[in-house]
């Protein structure tokens, strides 16, 4: 469909005199710009999540190991308990941790 129009465009601009071509590419750049702000708006506003569920999904995550007093987590941590929709891991890696550490191998919330 784009190739169409750009075809178009192109053969409309070398049939045209030198003023009307300009007016159209003017009014042609000028609709371009306000479809690419409004392309720009709509995918700011909705976010960064992939398609999809919305859910986070961890698959096969591979080992975490902390040293001594820290936490590994082998799937999602999720500390503010704001990821959208459901978590779901499958076939996380172990989780391994020193003394005095945390280790989860799954989902971590908190």
């Amino acid at each position: 469909m784009t190739a169409v129009l750009v075809a178009a465009l192109a053969v409309a601009l070398m049939v045209l005199r030198w003023d009307d071509a300009n007016k159209v590419a003017v009014v042609v750049s000028a609709l371009a710009a306000v479809a690419a702000v409004g392309v720009g708006v709509w995918a700011a506003s909705s976010g960064t999540r992939p398609s999809g569920s919305g859910s986070p999904r961890v698959s096969r995550s591979g080992s975490a190991t902390a040293g001594r007093g820290g936490r590994a987590v082998s799937g999602i941590a999720d500390r503010s308990g704001s990821l959208p929709g459901e978590a779901r891991v499958d076939r996380s890696g172990d989780a391994r941790t020193g003394d005095d550490g945390d280790a989860v191998s799954g989902i971590s919330r908190g």
